[in-house]
């Protein structure tokens, strides 16, 4: 078995107080989550909606479970009974249908919004001025089982750590902007989430509370 807890404690030995750690578990088996799990590690990644429900269904209950890719509306209802928090909002109309499903559910579900500033092309995220429209437009003021708990953000995939660093330092920059504007008396707006397994040395640099690791602590993915 590959060694998730050494690897793990690697991962937070390199991790200062007040980071967390979400542990990117998608495509890895019950026994690699397990093996964090034991070493104390709660919080695990997942971004399939049919492979996330079988694992909460057998692993145990007390593990906050974050979707982090693209969530699709029509897929919300499945996963707001349990989920911790939704890490990749980029629309009104997806915080829309959270708060929809959160509210059939009595709940409030925390959510992230996702931020595009990476140069590379990815489909998903907010551009800066989409995010400001979106937050100056207030609508999501309304939302009373949404809990929008910080922003969002995976740099470019490349060697380049000035980039990384260079994006990084953007999104934290506009999170003060919104944190200033928008949010300046909620404490729940907390999170800068940025850094993955290739680059959450430089994300801690650059002032981020929670980074999402997978491969540097389970190994290759097992499709």
């Amino acid at each position: 078995m590959y060694d998730v807890k050494g690897n793990l404690h690697k991962v937070l030995s390199d991790l200062p107080d007040g980071v967390k750690l979400v542990a990117v578990s998608k495509f890895h088996t019950n026994e690699y989550l397990l093996a964090a799990y034991e070493e104390g590690q709660r919080v695990f990644g997942e971004s399939h909606v049919q492979e996330l429900k079988q694992k909460q269904q057998s692993l145990p209950d007390d593990i906050e479970w974050h979707f982090i890719g693209h969530l699709q509306t029509n897929k919300v209802k499945y996963i707001a009974p349990y989920i911790s928090m939704i890490d990749a909002v980029d629309s009104m109309k997806l915080l829309r249908e959270i708060n929809k499903q959160a509210m059939k559910n009595n709940r409030v579900i925390k959510v992230l919004l996702e931020l595009h500033i990476a140069e590379e092309e990815t489909k998903y995220g907010l551009t800066l001025d989409a995010c400001r429209e979106l937050l100056a437009a207030g609508e999501w003021r309304e939302l009373k089982n949404v809990q929008i708990c910080g922003l969002m953000m995976m740099a470019s995939y490349v060697e380049d750590q000035e980039q990384i660093r260079r994006e990084m330092m953007m999104a934290s920059d506009f999170f003060d902007e919104v944190k200033a504007r928008f949010f300046a008396d909620d404490d729940q707006f907390c999170e800068r989430s940025w850094g993955m397994s290739h680059d959450y040395p430089i994300a801690v640099q650059c002032h981020s509370t929670m980074v999402r690791v997978g491969t540097t602590i389970f190994g290759p993915r097992v499709y």
